[in-house]
């Protein structure tokens, strides 16, 4: 697997969009909305998202996920505290389960090991994510009721970001 990062661009808007919307789509199967409803739902929501990560985390670094030569998501990160922030990955559909965001993520406990910094997120309780952040180690710190707060700290008691997670 050839994965890479790069910086976002206006042009990748497009994509922005659509990734954003591919992690509603069980959400929007649940509603009785026509399509035009739901597009104009979901860019709503995804403006508002994108309006709240810029001003909560003016910092962050925004990448596209470029799996073997196609764009397969975006990963936001804000290294600007105390600790790495993972905001937001997210794959379209056709990339997930393909250890993507295992790999990312192993990337990112290196480098939190290499800065000494734990590395932190919040994830809904009901997303899928959670069951793969446990296996590679982050503990829950917060419950807020619909979102947890884990974090991951570069310790030895920590399991190595470099073993598989098949």
């Amino acid at each position: 697997m050839n994965l890479e990062l790069r910086p976002v661009t206006v042009q990748d808007d497009p994509l922005l969009f659509e990734v954003y919307a591919s992690t509603r789509a069980d959400e929007m199967r649940l509603v009785n909305w026509d399509k035009a409803q739901q597009e104009a739902f979901l860019r709503m929501q995804f403006n508002a998202q994108r309006s709240s990560y810029a001003m909560q985390f003016p910092h962050a670094d925004y990448r596209i996920i470029v799996q073997d030569g196609q764009a397969a998501g975006r990963l936001i990160v804000d290294r600007s505290g105390e600790h790495i922030l993972l905001i937001d990955i997210a794959l379209l559909p056709q990339f997930r389960r393909a250890r993507i965001g295992s790999t990312l993520i192993g990337q990112l406990m290196i480098e939190a090991v290499t800065a000494q910094k734990p590395i932190t997120l919040h994830v809904e309780k009901f997303n899928p994510a959670l069951r793969l952040y446990e296996r590679l180690g982050f503990s829950v710190i917060a419950d807020s009721g619909l979102y947890l707060e884990m974090i991951w700290r570069p310790d030895r008691s920590a399991p190595s970001p470099l073993r598989s997670t098949a």
